[in-house]
């Protein structure tokens, strides 16, 4: 039996069905659009956001709760760890299991380095291990990262950094071919063609997917690549502190493990941050 609220709730969809039925609404223009995301939307909200007081992105703007993360106080003290005495010492020490961190991890293998990966959850716990759709790349013969550069632009409304999305369009066919030669079942034809399809606001047909669990396949095949080339993992880790050398650059970092509290000190000459952004700090 529902409740007496959501009764009212049922019998007002009801009453207004019919009239619903036939409605055509009118398309909203540009600026009608803005407004209303300025108005509801978290992202668009500025009474949301603040700029922040220190780091390399000072003055930028960026959510509330993410502004008080980035500058409160340090979870441990210098005096927790002992720098001089390093428990891991690599070439590269990459903070990120997922897609892209597996990814670094086999690049950087295969150059010869010697390479660790820590992370928070286990290696393919991930946003790319959730991903359905598929991944794009202007690789049939009627496209090309141009035609790929104008879509996602737009498709973006203008708001993208276009440095970076020159350097996605531009290198996501090797991409591709590089995660096919590795192993990854992407959806062929009968002539082991891969097969494209549309994605939103394209206008080719270029998305690669295996079936709807593309991110699940991508990263079984990355995780399995980097256990056989028997590259160190360091699960159930986080990074707290980035260690800085005397000029200022990244020369490793402090992990903490989640399970047992203890802090580790990792020197690296190369530090790959491969966190997926702020999606998984949870405000």
């Amino acid at each position: 039996m529902y409740s007496e609220q959501f009764q009212k709730s049922l019998k007002a969809v009801e009453a207004a069905r019919d009239a619903n039925t036939v409605l055509e609404p009118r398309r909203m223009t540009a600026d009608e659009k803005d407004a209303l995301l300025a108005k509801y939307h978290p992202d668009y909200k500025k009474e949301e956001f603040e700029n922040l007081l220190i780091g390399p992105n000072k003055g930028e703007p960026v959510p509330k709760e993410l502004a008080a993360v980035l500058q409160a106080h340090s979870k441990i003290k210098a005096g927790d760890v002992d720098l001089n005495a390093p428990d891991y010492d690599v070439d590269v020490l990459i903070i990120g299991g997922g897609g892209a961190g597996c990814s670094a991890a086999i690049e950087a293998d295969e150059a010869g380095a010697k390479v660790m990966i820590a992370t928070k959850l286990r290696m393919g716990d991930a946003n790319t291990m959730m991903a359905e759709g598929g991944i794009q790349a202007a690789d049939k013969e009627n496209d090309s990262p141009a035609i790929h550069f104008v879509d996602a632009y737009g498709g973006g409304h203008f708001a993208a950094k276009k440095e970076l999305l020159k350097k996605l369009v531009c290198d996501a066919p090797d991409c591709i071919q590089w995660l096919n030669d590795l192993g990854v079942e992407f959806d062929k034809d009968e002539n082991g063609t891969m097969i494209t399809t549309h994605g939103g606001g394209t206008s080719r047909k270029r998305m690669h997917a295996a079936k709807d669990y593309s991110g699940a396949e991508i990263m079984r095949t990355l995780r399995d690549e980097v256990l056989n080339r028997e590259i160190p993992v360091i699960d159930f880790t986080a990074a707290l502190e980035i260690i800085l050398d005397d000029k200022g650059n990244a020369a490793g970092a402090v992990l903490m493990n989640l399970e047992t509290g203890e802090l580790y000190v990792a020197k690296a000459k190369t530090v790959i941050l491969a966190t997926g952004g702020a999606g998984r700090m949870h405000y």
